[in-house]
């Protein structure tokens, strides 16, 4: 999908839901959707505001369910307490995440594995799956040998 026709789809789904299409709803979109790491609510504030400085704490965290319901950002839980978001890309492709414990970056790794595997084993219950994750923590060999983890400053 392009980024106009992607655009589209969020003032099209605010519309739908009886939500305004506003300049910081619009901020927070373009902001979101310009990352190409996962981000938190937070580091998305950040961004929205250097596009438009009146964009509220309030509003990335009542837009971010909203994107993420019409299927523009994917939510990623790693147990941190701390939510991170990443823009939906490609056409559904299931991904695993390998999140390091030295520094926390979120490595995805496609795993077309996971659908056959979700399917197979919620067909033998009776079960449709709706949704599936797989998630790693793992360390850092580098760091645990040499004391520098070189992923840490791509974070």
């Amino acid at each position: 999908m392009s980024a106009d026709a992607s655009r589209e789809k969020f003032k099209a789904y605010l519309t739908a839901k009886g939500l305004r299409v506003t300049s910081q709803r619009l901020a927070i979109y373009d902001a979101a959707l310009a990352r190409k790491e996962h981000f938190t609510a937070e580091q998305l504030l950040e961004h929205a505001r250097r596009i438009d400085d009146s964009v509220s704490r309030a509003t990335v965290y009542r837009t971010l369910p909203i994107m993420t319901e019409s299927q523009l950002l994917r939510e990623v839980d790693i147990g941190s307490g701390e939510k991170f978001y990443l823009p939906v890309t490609g056409g559904g492709t299931q991904v695993a995440q390998v999140v390091c414990v030295d520094c926390g970056r979120i490595f995805e790794i496609i795993a077309p594995f996971m659908e056959w595997y979700g399917s197979t084993v919620s067909q033998k219950l009776g079960l449709k799956p709706v949704s599936q994750r797989l998630q790693v923590s793992a360390q850092c060999i580098a760091y645990r040998q040499h004391g520098r983890c070189p992923n840490r400053t791509k974070k």
